[in-house]
């Protein structure tokens, strides 16, 4: 009997000091899945979203891809047909604007996704949900379009002769008010963008998707016309897509001399097409990381 007690007591000896290396195993594999978690929470964040066997070489034989190009250019004749209207009649119609944005992104989403303005396709290529190739092609066709837009409008607008409108311009940039007017195109294409971008997640649904962009749209028009029109003095200064900006006439028709001209040039594209640019990455990039901190699939 006393060669068994202590055996026992080395059973327990043993079982009391087995508990906390258990513990602390558990507590090690505990910290490890969250670091893993963390680190997985962000995988893939630059990866490619787009179709992998997209390139230079492959994308012009697909005749999707034409019909993808014609969807944008129809899509940016009719934005641009909407804002020089909207332009005439006021901020009094921007429930008539959102309407037609909605349908606009309806009818046109079947065909190439509906970017219709160079902000959304370059955040689009940022973060690589498209290739290159299509995004300049893209781009291109945005331009097009909002020529066809200008010139169909312009072409009524000389058939009727002397009219009490004229084809809306965007105001002149005044002295001291190049910042100002900068960050508010740039702050308004971040919001864009952001709103697109998180309409991309709800594209099974055409009309959810469109109408969550539409309201993007409309509440930046909103508030850039009332920011624009009380605080800095003008009426028609934001525009936020790029393509259609320069068919409202941004850049100097006349100067004092050659350097003014290139001096008005360079702050018309620096307002109105890179600053836009850079806002529409920045809104793309907002969207995804803070999809990646809430775990979004």
């Amino acid at each position: 009997m006393a060669t068994k007690k202590p055996k026992s007591s080395a059973k327990s000896k043993t079982t009391r000091t087995t508990k906390p290396k258990e513990t602390k195993k558990v507590e090690k594999a505990e910290v490890i899945a969250s670091k893993t978690e963390c680190k997985s929470c962000f995988a893939g964040f630059f990866s490619k979203k787009y179709e992998e066997k997209e390139s230079i070489l492959t994308i012009f034989k697909n005749h999707k891809f034409y019909g993808a190009l014609l969807g944008e250019i129809i899509g940016t004749l009719l934005v641009t047909l909407l804002l020089f209207a909207l332009s005439l009649m006021g901020l009094s119609s921007i429930a008539t604007y959102s309407f037609a944005v909605i349908a606009i992104f309806v009818g046109i989403y079947a065909f190439s996704g509906a970017c219709l303005n160079p902000i959304i396709t370059v955040g689009m290529m940022a973060t690589r949900r498209m290739s290159v190739i299509r995004g300049v092609m893209y781009i291109l066709a945005e331009i097009v379009g909002a020529w066809l837009g200008w010139l169909i409008f312009n072409s009524f607008h000389l058939a009727g002769g002397d009219t009490a409108y004229a084809v809306p311009a965007m105001a002149e940039v005044a002295e001291g008010q190049f910042f100002v007017i900068a960050m508010i195109e740039m702050i308004a294409a971040i919001i864009v963008a952001f709103f697109y971008a998180r309409a991309l997640k709800y594209k099974k649904s055409v009309f959810t998707f469109a109408a969550v962009v539409a309201g993007g749209f409309a509440f930046v028009m909103v508030v850039s016309y009332v920011i624009s029109a009380a605080f800095l003095g003008v009426n028609s200064n934001f525009i936020v897509n790029p393509a259609a900006a320069l068919m409202f006439q941004i850049f100097p028709s006349a100067g004092e001399n050659f350097g003014e001209i290139f001096g008005g040039i360079c702050q018309a594209l620096s307002i109105y097409v890179l600053l836009p640019a850079i806002g529409g990455v920045l809104g793309f990039y907002l969207s995804d990381f803070a999809g990646k901190l809430s775990s979004e699939d």
